[in-house]
């Protein structure tokens, strides 16, 4: 069983071997045709590093000939498989600029945008790339506006402005904890203008209501009323906007205080 086994390996590592001498002596031969045919294998057995170096020493020789547009297109294709995104974006960007009427340049537009899409980071991160993806896909519309592919394409958009709304509201929601009393207001009037919609609104509103009201309680005398008062109306818009919010029955104790604090006002006018 173990002589058995030796043999067999020793077998693996001569066929590995030969098979690496041979494909060292193609790279370094001068035959373009038994290259391109080679590269096409290995691409075809899914072995894109093999089939990138390959594509590689040719192109020069192929630029202007119709393997060419193949060896530029497969290229990016070899990188996106191996998950070298941003690389092969480039390269899918590279093909659409010199193959601008090839059949694989819709294709190639889409990728360049896909590959940004993928590696789009979680909301906790920098979003560079969600805004590449963003703009990537948007170009492709452009370009393409009654390609079937413009339905998916806004879908993925849509995801990727929700990603980027949250990382707004992560931040907004990180003043509002670090008792940065002026910031958070600051960054949540501007989170509610920007995005009037937000599935987050109801929660602002009541982070509002608390900001306000803390940001009154360490103000100097002259900005309490009006700081109060702001509380007091981001209060009255969640009642009317969300009139069965679990956060208003929660808001009580703080809003009496509030106006127990304006009903002083009005009596020392």
């Amino acid at each position: 069983m173990l002589k058995n086994r030796f043999f067999l390996s020793v077998i693996l590592c001569l066929l590995i071997c030969t098979s690496c001498s041979k494909y060292r002596k193609l790279l370094k031969g001068t035959d373009n045709e038994a290259k391109y045919n080679a590269a096409l294998e290995y691409y075809e057995k899914k072995n894109y590093d093999r089939a990138l170096q390959l594509f590689d020493v040719m192109q020069a020789y192929y630029r202007t000939k119709p393997e060419g547009e193949t060896i530029a297109y497969l290229t990016a294709e070899c990188y996106y498989y191996k998950k070298d995104y941003v690389i092969a974006s480039s390269y899918y960007k590279r093909f659409v600029t010199r193959y601008p009427l090839s059949q694989n340049t819709e294709e190639a537009l889409y990728k360049s945008a896909l590959c940004y899409y993928i590696i789009s980071p979680p909301t906790t991160l920098d979003q560079d790339d969600t805004n590449t993806a963003i703009t990537e896909f948007q170009n492709f519309i452009d370009v393409y506006p009654n390609s079937p592919r413009v339905p998916e394409i806004n879908a993925r958009i849509d995801t990727l402005r929700w990603k980027l709304e949250e990382k707004e509201y992560n931040v907004c929601k990180l003043y509002f904890k670090m008792e940065e009393y002026q910031a958070a207001i600051t960054s949540y009037e501007t989170f509610l203008k920007d995005h009037p919609a937000t599935e987050h609104r109801e929660e602002i509103l009541h982070d509002m209501v608390i900001t306000y009201y803390r940001y009154a309680e360490n103000s100097v005398k002259a900005k309490q009323r009006e700081r109060y008062e702001l509380a007091l109306e981001k209060y009255n818009t969640l009642c009317y906007v969300f009139p069965e919010s679990e956060y208003i029955p929660k808001l009580e104790a703080t809003v009496k205080k509030i106006r127990e604090k304006l009903e002083k006002y009005k009596s020392n006018k």
